[in-house]
């Protein structure tokens, strides 16, 4: 009994280790169903039946009379021998067909993000010279007029850059150090408009930490002075207001203008609100939105809303200057 019992386990090692190689090797586990079940189906007939030859012989001191008198008990055999053999195959399969469908969502997962990261950077990319367009733009302007103030712009154009090279390492940076860039780009279009150009800043402190997609909010802020202060008669206004509700961070930027001038891509930005949609839905998804809309004859409205409880891994840089707002 106990040599009999030694060959039966030796034999069903050697069966399912056998189904195992060949059910690796050809991949069963990504054939359609119908497929599956027919291999599964004669895998375990053949195993079966090589159990059966195996036992019959080494049985048939106690059992060969009753063989030879009902022979349906080889059928019997058969039966007894397949049930243990099919419930190793379907949990074998089902442990497997589970981590190969895992692996799959780990994979989609992993290039879904990839993809939108590759995104964000290439939306990332494209505002950079919009923004290096404009700037250049406000120091040309002073250079023969006032030097002393084109000097300073220059400086103040090499802070931005300095902000921007950081900015690029990262899919998001602190709403402090965003700030701190519009700040600078103000400074600079202060020195071209003078007291055309009034500035208000509403900020909460508590907001500050919160991450936002870097030049995200520069670039609106470049609209609002291109096609509402640039166009306005007289003087114009930009206001800043940041605040904190129900885990949710709101960005409101306000500015003189007409909302008509920004509905193409060509005449007025259009690309720029376009560009911020699409950075929020990459980033954040349902969680963030972007509207923007005429508030009164002469008020132009953007607001932005971003989770307040969203991390970037990839940010390793901290700044370490404060914001002066």
């Amino acid at each position: 009994m106990i040599l009999q019992a030694l060959a039966n386990i030796l034999l069903a090692i050697l069966l399912t280790h056998s189904f195992r190689f060949i059910v690796k090797k050809y991949n069963w586990i990504v054939l359609p169903l119908h497929q599956l079940a027919l291999r599964v189906l004669l895998g375990v007939f053949v195993m079966t039946d090589l159990l059966v030859a195996l036992n019959l012989p080494l049985d048939a001191k106690y059992t060969g009379q009753l063989l030879s008198e009902k022979p349906i008990l080889a059928t019997e055999y058969f039966i007894n021998l397949a049930k243990p053999l099919l419930v190793w195959v379907l949990i074998y399969l089902f442990y497997h067909y589970s981590e190969e469908k895992r692996q799959k969502e780990i994979e989609g997962l992993k290039l879904k993000s990839s993809i939108k990261e590759t995104e964000a950077k290439v939306l990332k990319a494209q505002m950079n010279p919009h923004f290096m367009f404009n700037a250049l733009n406000s120091i040309r302007a002073l250079v023969l007029e006032d030097p002393s103030k084109a000097q300073q712009g220059i400086t103040q154009l090499s802070n931005i850059l300095r902000s921007s090279l950081i900015a690029d390492r990262r899919t998001t940076i602190s709403l402090k150090e965003e700030l701190r860039t519009i700040e600078d780009y103000l400074a600079l279009e202060k020195v071209r408009y003078e007291e055309r150009l009034q500035t208000k800043w509403d900020i909460d402190a508590n907001t500050l930490g919160i991450q936002v997609p870097p030049m995200m909010l520069q670039t609106l802020v470049e609209n609002a002075i291109k096609h509402g202060v640039q166009k306005a008669i007289g003087w114009g206004f930009i206001e800043i207001n940041t605040s904190l509700a129900n885990d949710k961070l709101y960005i409101k930027i306000r500015n003189t203008g007409q909302l008509y001038s920004t509905e193409s891509d060509s005449e007025s930005g259009g690309f720029g609100l376009k560009n911020t949609t699409q950075r929020l839905d990459i980033l954040f998804g349902n969680e963030a939105s972007f509207k923007i809309y005429q508030e009164d004859d002469l008020t132009v409205c953007a607001e932005i809303t971003i989770p307040e409880k969203n991390t970037d891994y990839k940010n390793i840089i901290t700044a370490n200057t404060e914001l002066k707002v």
